[in-house]
């Protein structure tokens, strides 16, 4: 809004609101007089561009950010803490079922602190670190303190990920829809921001209608943007509608609606396809490249299932695996044995399969 309020521009105004009786000329004494509050004047309108920025929700980032949204009630989701499942056991190879509440394992960095038990043997760990930095480790556990009878503890699967803190574009578009599309009394935009403000769930897909009037159907990603556990899926059902005395009101959903929740589907794709090498190059050299972008590409299109129902593109793979250092060039790619792109059902999620590379 003030681009044109540069050091040259200001002075320039100030100097033509001298008599041209007067010397202007730059060393004058006028203009040695006026060029320091010109520049502070122009550095005054650079802030006051930047102030603009911070003020609207369109250009502001960080703390300005949450601010403006929180004008609205929409807050900045805090990172969250994964919950896992451990397998203890004891000396003698047998489940172990007296492990101490609170006691405390390490894998790596990260501590895991027990919780309750699931079954004989099997227990509830808490990461004690935030983020998604919590859902990636498995394998053996090292309890912090002794623990009487302890043969071995292993991590295991993830029941709720952890998430990170909620980054400025995801915030952004939650303020835009909660501006744009009202949530009131279980519509489709209220079980969205609902469901989704639910530890462990990333998005969510509504289904009004579903098998009759008063029928709902929601179908939901989890936060690292995977199909959820059994355990997350009940554990959503019951915060919006338990299955026992359904459509009483006992959730989060209206009196009168009976709500399905269910998690999406993965769908395996194998990826086979040949690529041309710089000389020097091997395929072992490429392949955990290749693996990754492609990867990066299924994550990629994970992040948009709420948008859309999505499709697996051949042309999109082979672009990423061509900027493969050492790649020269890349065909005949097929998805699934087919050399077709692969359209998913709108409540699948691609997950990668096996990866063939032929030189």
């Amino acid at each position: 809004m003030f681009e044109h309020k540069t050091f040259e521009n200001v002075l320039q105004d100030m100097l033509d609101r001298v008599t041209d009786d007067v010397d202007k000329r730059e060393g004058s004494i006028i203009y040695d007089a006026l060029a320091p509050a010109a520049m502070e004047l122009a550095e005054t309108y650079t802030y006051m561009d930047l102030l603009l920025l911070r003020t609207f929700a369109y250009t502001a980032d960080g703390e300005d950010l949450d601010k403006r949204v929180g004008e609205f009630g929409v807050n900045r989701d805090p990172a969250t803490y994964a919950v896992r499942k451990a397998t203890i056991s004891d000396a003698n190879g047998n489940p172990h079922d007296d492990v101490p509440l609170g006691a405390l394992f390490q894998l790596n960095s990260i501590n895991y602190e027990i919780g309750d038990k699931v079954s004989a043997g099997n227990y509830r760990v808490i990461a004690k670190t935030a983020g998604q930095v919590g859902n990636i480790d498995f394998g053996g556990l090292i309890p912090v303190e002794p623990i009487e009878r302890l043969g071995r503890a292993e991590l295991g699967e993830v029941i709720v990920p952890g998430a990170d803190e909620e980054t400025d574009e995801h915030l952004r578009q939650r303020y835009y829809d909660t501006v744009n599309e009202p949530a009131f009394g279980g519509n489709i935009a209220d079980y969205k921001r609902k469901i989704n403000a639910i530890d462990g769930v990333g998005g969510t897909k509504v289904y009004p209608v579903w098998q009759g009037g008063g029928t709902v159907k929601c179908t939901f990603i989890a936060s690292d943007y995977s199909a959820p556990t059994k355990e997350l899926i009940n554990t959503v059902q019951t915060n919006v509608d338990p299955e026992v005395n359904g459509g009483v009101g006992l959730g989060i959903a209206p009196i009168g609606h009976q709500v399905t929740i269910t998690g999406v589907q993965s769908k395996s794709i194998n990826v086979e396809t040949v690529i041309v090498l710089l000389t020097g190059t091997t395929i072992g050299q490429v392949q955990s490249e290749i693996e990754k972008v492609i990867e990066d590409y299924f994550l990629y299109l994970r992040n948009d299932w709420t948008n859309q129902t999505l499709t697996v593109r051949m042309s999109q793979i082979e672009a990423r695996i061509v900027t493969i250092q050492g790649v020269e060039d890349v065909f005949d790619t097929k998805l699934n044995g087919l050399s077709n792109n692969v359209i998913l059902e709108d409540e699948e999620i691609p997950i990668l399969g096996t990866v063939t590379i032929n030189g």
